[in-house]
């Protein structure tokens, strides 16, 4: 007799007490079972993770990113503001989930959020990579779902605009920064709105921002570009030497 018919036969009289405990337990190892068959529908290869993330990093090393376009700055005193505008084939609803959504955020963006964005008074902890400071508290000051996004902290801010745009989104970025560094954000916004456009386009590559951007090759080439856009002279402290990765 297997383990289930013992659970599932009738008890002897005077064993009722036994009888819910083999009820109770037959019906969780159902529940196991209809839950164990569900994952196997939705993720029947088992190597899939592995396969997917091979595929993220042969699609990562084959990346270049395209020449410097769609930039402007908008010059005032030692804080610039860097205006990024980028048309992508995604409706603005997407959009703002990767913009807003601490997971989507991982993925793509130079900082990583202690919680959604979404919500207009929030305050939320920024980590930015690659940066000296650990931790910088921003402040939600617009969230007006799927169109408008601004925050700041301190006397920097930044703000997104999403306009629907033929099948997708135009997206507009305006970034507060040093004056000194406009052009190399400039070229690290391309490259993370790059990375952006390939998640949402579910072919992920990973995030490339940060001091692992600075040592990437295309990264420099972009500065150089925006630099030269913008009218302002390259620093004569080159990163480390370059490569694809």
């Amino acid at each position: 007799m297997s383990d289930r018919e013992h659970y599932n036969e009738r008890p002897h009289e005077g064993d009722a007490w036994l009888a819910q405990f083999r009820q109770f337990w037959s019906s969780l190892i159902d529940a196991l079972e209809r839950y164990l068959d569900r994952v196997e529908s939705i993720n029947p290869n088992k190597n899939a993770n592995k396969d997917d993330y091979e595929k993220k990093m042969s699609d990562r090393a084959q990346y270049t990113p395209g020449p410097a376009s769609g930039a402007q700055v908008k010059k005032d005193g030692e804080l610039w503001t860097l205006i990024l505008t980028r048309e992508l084939r995604h409706k603005p609803e997407k959009v703002w989930r990767a913009l807003t959504e601490p997971a989507h955020l991982r993925e793509w963006a130079p900082f990583e959020a202690d919680r959604n964005l979404g919500t207009a008074g929030t305050t939320v902890k920024f980590s930015w990579l690659g940066a000296t400071a650990a931790q910088t508290e921003i402040k939600i000051t617009r969230a007006d779902a799927p169109k408008l996004l601004e925050y700041n902290w301190g006397d920097a801010n930044t703000r997104w605009e999403l306009e629907p745009f033929a099948s997708g989104t135009r997206l507009t970025m305006w970034h507060s920064l040093d004056r000194r560094f406009i052009a190399m954000g400039a070229a690290g916004w391309h490259i993370c709105f790059d990375v952006l456009d390939r998640l949402l386009s579910g072919t992920p590559i990973g995030r490339i921002a940060g001091g692992e951007a600075m040592k990437f090759d295309g990264w420099q080439r972009l500065h150089k570009e925006y630099a030269q856009q913008f009218g302002i002279l390259m620093p004569n402290w080159p990163p480390k030497t370059a490569h694809n990765s």
